[in-house]
């Protein structure tokens, strides 16, 4: 009896231990499993925001609005795995939730939008961000009809490495035999070092008859009649309706060949070229541009700017600038694009973050502000004169100066003056 007695507790004590080492391995196991669910991975990735009809709502580590919704679930049911996931599993999962984070939205019908969430717009209707985009949509095919054919011109006269084009725009007028363009393209030829840059004139022919003068005289030309029926052809009186249309047209065209991602230099036609003004454009500026008033300082935004020759680069702040400046005319009616750029320029400097600054006229002269040594004149400018007579018969003698002055001895030409403007300054 003692013995038998002996046996049951054995076997009792036996089952005890049994039933204890079956639970110690429940709980080692359940800590495994739990412990794997939270991957270091996933422990160090940090939370994402996601956008829902415009509500923000925080993710946990999955990738796809399902996973994480039902992450709460999917532990429980993961439960029962009992060792980790291989390498080729993690990548699987990772691909997985990328797929799922990339997969387009659901048909309109079958959107929250259907079933009427005011976070969304109903379905068929129309945003004024659909209108915003079709009016966008719009404006680029007018300005690609507009402008047909300007980026194959502008790169075949553009500088390979820097992409530079020099820019000038002619009518009928001005391009006629004798006239400006004539002058213009002559101080190339007699220059010192300017004949390579024709090779980068783009001139802009502003009617057919511009247009079929320049093709007898250069290499690169471009018809552009950005308003049909206006007249641009015939001289124009200054601050005249058809002037204005003129000289404001021109600023969308240097806009669009900023769009095109060209830099260019403009220069009114009325300008001589005697040696390269692109010498004197800084790495800094947005916007080099020539002056009529020059206090002495490059960076002085009191100076009085030219507009007849100025440099822009291709960036987001100058075509904001430009599209700014073309805005402006509004508020500024009558007025031509100089005064107007004069009256923002503040503005735009501190709102665009625009660099801009003034090149010397003893560099970049004009007959409103010239320096008197021809050893250092690169560009002469008929400005501050009104009348394409007037402006012929000083730009000749000025052109006269510069022939004189190359003519002479090295020794002897600190002597050479220009002569004073008497028909444009009397």
């Amino acid at each position: 009896m003692a013995k038998q007695q002996q046996q049951v507790s054995a076997g009792v004590e036996a089952t005890g231990r049994q039933a204890a080492s079956f639970l110690l391995g429940c709980v080692a196991a359940l800590t495994v499993v739990l412990l794997l669910q939270r991957r270091p991975e996933e422990l160090t990735r940090a939370p994402m925001v996601q956008f829902f009809g415009g509500t923000a709502t925080r993710t946990s580590s999955s990738s796809s609005p399902a996973a994480a919704s039902s992450s709460s679930s999917s532990s429980s049911s993961s439960s029962s795995s009992s060792s980790p996931p291989a390498a080729g599993e993690h990548a699987a999962h990772r691909q997985t939730t990328t797929n799922a984070a990339t997969k387009p939205p659901p048909p309109a019908a079958t959107t929250t939008a259907a079933a009427g969430d005011p976070r969304l717009p109903p379905p068929n209707s129309t945003t004024n961000h659909g209108k915003e985009q079709g009016a966008a949509s719009g404006e680029a095919e007018e300005e690609e009809e507009e402008f047909r054919g300007l980026a194959a011109a502008v790169s075949r006269a553009a500088t390979a490495d820097d992409r530079t084009v020099i820019v000038t725009c002619v009518n009928q007028a001005w391009a006629a035999p004798g006239s400006l363009l004539d002058l213009f393209l002559e101080s190339f030829r007699v220059g010192d070092g300017t004949a390579p840059l024709l090779r980068h004139v783009l001139i802009v022919a502003m009617d057919p008859a511009a247009m079929a003068r320049c093709r007898v005289l250069h290499r690169h030309c471009y018809h552009y009649a950005p308003l049909p029926g206006v007249d641009f052809a015939s001289a124009k009186f200054f601050l005249s309706k058809d002037y204005l249309e003129l000289v404001w047209s021109k600023l969308r065209l240097q806009r669009r060949v900023l769009q095109l991602g060209y830099a260019f230099l403009f220069t009114d036609v009325d300008v001589l070229w005697f040696r390269n003004p692109l010498k004197h454009v800084t790495a800094y500026a947005d916007m080099s541009v020539s002056s009529d008033v020059f206090f002495g300082d490059a960076d002085n935004l009191n100076n009085f700017p030219n507009t007849g020759l100025f440099h822009v680069k291709p960036n987001n702040r100058t075509i904001a600038m430009t599209a700014a400046w073309h805005e402006a005319r509004q508020r500024f009616p009558g007025k031509n694009e100089q005064p107007v750029f004069n009256a923002i320029k503040k503005g735009l400097v501190a709102d665009l973050g625009l660099r801009l600054q003034y090149i010397d006229p003893a560099f970049v002269a004009g007959f409103c502000s010239y320096g008197k040594d021809l050893g250092k004149v690169c560009t002469m400018h008929a400005n501050c004169c009104v009348g394409l007579r007037n402006k012929l018969a000083d730009l000749r003698t000025v052109l006269d100066d510069w022939k004189n002055y190359t003519a002479m001895p090295h020794w002897a030409r600190h002597q050479a003056k220009w002569t004073v403007p008497g028909a444009c300054i009397h």
